[in-house]
């Protein structure tokens, strides 16, 4: 149901949450989000504590908050707590409201350095990265996990231990194992398994994109739920949810005003490149997420990737969805 959502010292109005997205979660895709949906907050992509530390230069995509978006929670990623407590100092001065390690990637690049989904194989490190955290910030810190889900438990249980026992305010589960892909469905089980070994709030994740998703996801006991995927092109989702949630009426955004979100989320991510070929480029990862409603929607989609300005993508934006 929905309801507010109290994580450590913070409350938010409503418990449904914008994930964070590799590629996609930076600050003109959650402000869209905001402006749409209002969720309880949205997070960002997630972001190396060396980069964080050591390349200054490469922060502004990731680092970079809008005035005008809603509270915002940084994922971080590491595996050193020296480097982890430092760059947890520099986003809560950048302005973070929330703190999260992730512990759920399952991108080998992102294993092999021992940090994603590897730090679940090392519950010792974990506790030592979050007590890193909590030691560096006064905003509420969380874990964001994939499930064991190959033993019985036995990782399971000693990760609930790990983050319960470091101080985590807060836990989100993603209900897949590392090694399994999107076409293998969520695993409700073993969220609701964290939910009945916990105090702290558990945030489900996986597979939500619909009213009846949203309801299985939530009868798993899960305080709140955190979006992925499908809020990609549809930054109006989670408002749709709520309402249908609350048997609230919905009117969702004309085509035209979809194409508008669309150049304006294009327009954003240029100016925070500084690069307009490079958010065109981008673009073309967007293009189909915004066109689901589109009845010529390949025609858009090969357009938009044999498009080379941003005055083309707007012209074209214009012709498709007007």
């Amino acid at each position: 149901m929905i309801k507010s959502l109290i994580l450590g010292s913070r409350t938010f109005p409503v418990n449904i949450i914008q994930g964070p997205l590799a590629g996609i979660s930076c600050a003109p895709f959650r402000r869209l989000t905001w402006e749409y949906s209002q969720p309880a907050f949205s997070c960002t992509e997630m972001i190396s504590c060396k980069t964080l530390l050591y390349q200054s230069n490469s922060n502004q995509r990731f680092i970079k908050i809008d005035p005008n978006e809603g509270p915002v929670c940084f994922q971080l990623s590491g595996n050193d707590p020296i480097e982890l407590g430092e760059a947890t100092k520099l986003v809560t001065a950048t302005g973070a409201d929330l703190i999260d390690l992730n512990c759920g990637c399952p991108v080998n690049k992102i294993r092999s350095r021992g940090t994603g989904s590897s730090l679940l194989m090392n519950p010792q490190r974990l506790y030592k990265l979050i007590m890193a955290m909590k030691q560096n910030t006064h905003v509420p810190v969380s874990i964001k996990i994939r499930v064991e889900g190959h033993s019985n438990d036995r990782f399971n249980m000693e990760i609930a231990k790990v983050v319960s026992e470091a101080g985590a305010d807060f836990l989100s589960v993603h209900g897949r194992h590392w090694t399994e892909h999107y076409e293998t469905p969520c695993n409700h089980e073993q969220i609701q398994f964290f939910v009945e070994q916990l105090k702290i709030p558990v945030i489900g994740n996986g597979d939500i994109a619909c009213v009846e998703s949203l309801r299985k996801m939530f009868a798993t006991g899960c305080a709140g739920v955190m979006i992925g995927r499908a809020g990609v092109g549809q930054p109006w989702l989670i408002r749709k949810l709520i309402a249908q949630m609350q048997q609230d009426e919905f009117h969702p955004p004309e085509l035209s005003e979809i194409g508008r979100m669309f150049v304006e989320h294009i327009k954003e991510l240029s100016s925070l490149l500084g690069n307009d070929k490079f958010a065109v480029i981008q673009a073309r990862k967007f293009a189909k997420y915004y066109a689901r409603g589109l009845a010529d929607r390949m025609a858009f989609c090969d357009a938009i990737n044999h498009c080379d300005s941003l005055e083309e993508l707007i012209k074209i934006s214009f012709r498709y969805f007007t």
